[in-house]
């Protein structure tokens, strides 16, 4: 960077490519005449040599701008006394001030006579600067010199216009070109580095007021540094944006039971709930440390909120494919910890490869699956100590209890199928094995209906001659239980009171 400060200091000096005017046979003097503030007239030389087509018109501010490319001591004020200041990379050659009557001041600068062959090369050279002068000057980034102690000695156009901008706001009413002794007129900046280069975010307000954030680079160069600034707004608001949407996914997380644990692309723990904290047992001054996933489960199989490993040697081996899963979709644990709780934890991939972690307490839900388990089976066992064959089916007219006496006596096995058995399936089986009997459309129907229902009763007699009375009777939720019950006959009922007797 430093060779190219100083391409940029040869071209300004020599005036690489600025329009060319008729030249005398011997060079006119490096001559430039000032009245009161503004430039009345100057020499053909001296037009070429700051790089201008004419230097008539300018005011003394961008004048100076252009003369401390090569004299970094040139003054803020014109002088009133004869001045004469040395070229700091160039011993002889000298800027001279010579003031005069009426406000007039003489400026020259004395320069050795080039040789031949350095005039050829820099002829040479010229279209290249001439590209590098229009490249720096038209460039829609800021670029800007400052000398060791902080004041300006070059910038392009992009920072005059912040320059224009920023005085424009303080209205301090100077021209676009007034460039200010330092560059905190337009940012405030650490101070140069020393070697090497710097990057930092930068805030300024514009003439309109509103905000603007620049990442300005520094970059140390002999003498000063220099400087680049490029606008970052539309990574400032996205950043903005993000930050308030991740304030109010925790806002709203903060009332979710489930506890969550987002994990960026290198691991790190970047989102959590409280309710993590209440689960794990955590510290929350861990988790806003963003742990890694490693340091993350550890911490948990510390707690006892986690399984404990058989193998402890294998276990992070088994995270990475905990992880791998999490990424598919398909990570999906119950944990039984040794504090009689119930963990479910789901693992969910998210963009950019994230991965979420939602872990749910789930014991009361176990718990009640299993005391509804426990109560089925009780139920279950209670109908198979009937000696009636006891069938119930839903509203729905599906078989939703059977006994162990019904199974017997109808040969079948309702557990055992594949398919559901329904209300007419079992008629079915009922009519093959019994004498003929209108009643078979009367249960179906009865089982299906949604209207207010009574209890009734009818009589059969099966193929084998065995008389049976069916009890068809409405239960809670529109349920309906079906009971067959061998019937007893005259003869002998009559028979079994006689040997009571006897």
């Amino acid at each position: 960077m430093t060779g190219f400060a100083a391409i940029l200091i040869v071209s300004k000096s020599f005036q690489i490519g600025a329009p060319a005017r008729p030249q005398s046979p011997a060079a006119d003097p490096i001559a430039i005449l000032v009245r009161g503030d503004t430039v009345v007239d100057s020499t053909v030389d001296a037009d070429s040599l700051l790089g201008e087509s004419s230097l008539i018109g300018l005011d003394w501010a961008a004048l100076r701008l252009l003369l401390l490319d090569r004299f970094k001591e040139t003054p803020e004020d014109l002088p009133h006394m004869p001045l004469r200041l040395w070229a700091g990379q160039d011993a002889q050659a000298a800027l001279n001030f010579r003031p005069g009557g009426d406000g007039v001041v003489h400026i020259s600068i004395d320069a050795p006579e080039l040789s031949h062959s350095l005039k050829t090369r820099m002829q040479w050279d010229e279209a290249r600067n001439s590209r590098l002068i229009s490249a720096t000057e038209e460039a829609p980034f800021a670029m800007w010199e400052t000398a060791a102690d902080g004041s300006l000695s070059w910038c392009n156009g992009a920072y005059r216009a912040l320059i224009a901008d920023t005085e424009a706001a303080h209205g301090a009413g100077e021209t676009a070109d007034a460039a200010p002794q330092g560059e905190a007129a337009v940012f405030t900046l650490a101070p140069p580095p020393d070697t090497g280069a710097r990057a930092e975010r930068v805030h300024r307000i514009d003439a309109k007021g509103r905000d603007h954030w620049y990442e300005v680079t520094s970059l140390a160069r002999a003498g000063g540094a220099i400087h680049f600034a490029t606008n970052i707004d539309s990574l400032v608001d996205a950043e903005m944006a993000q930050r308030k949407f991740v304030q109010t996914l925790t806002k709203t997380f903060a009332h979710l039971p489930i506890g969550l644990a987002v994990f960026d692309r290198d691991r790190r723990l970047v989102l959590f709930n409280p309710a993590l904290v209440d689960l794990t047992n955590l510290r929350a001054d861990f988790l806003t440390a963003r742990p890694n996933l490693m340091s993350f489960f550890d911490h948990m199989r510390e707690n006892q909120t986690m399984p404990e490993p058989k193998n402890y040697g294998n276990w992070r081996e088994q995270l990475s494919e905990v992880i791998s899963a999490a990424h598919d979709d398909r990570y999906c644990e119950t944990w039984n910890l040794a504090s009689g709780l119930t963990y479910k934890i789901t693992g969910r991939p998210h963009p950019d490869g994230a991965v979420a972690f939602l872990l749910e307490d789930i014991s009361a839900e176990i718990s009640l699956t299993r005391r509804f388990r426990s109560e089925l089976e009780l139920t279950q066992s209670v109908i198979d100590c009937f000696p009636d064959s006891v069938a119930v089916f839903s509203q729905l007219g599906v078989l939703a209890f059977s006994n162990a006496a019904y199974r017997d006596f109808w040969k079948c096995d309702p557990d055992s199928a594949f398919a559901e058995m329904t209300i007419v399936d079992a008629t079915r089986d009922w009519q093959s094995r019994c004498d003929p009997s209108p009643i078979w459309s009367e249960i179906r129907e009865f089982v299906l209906t949604l209207l207010d229902r009574a209890a009734w009763d009818a009589h059969l007699r099966t193929r084998d001659g065995l008389d049976l009375t069916v009890s068809v009777i409405p239960v809670s939720a529109g349920a309906t239980m079906v009971r067959f019950s061998e019937t007893v006959t005259q003869a002998a009922q009559t028979q079994d009171e006689s040997l009571v007797t006897v």
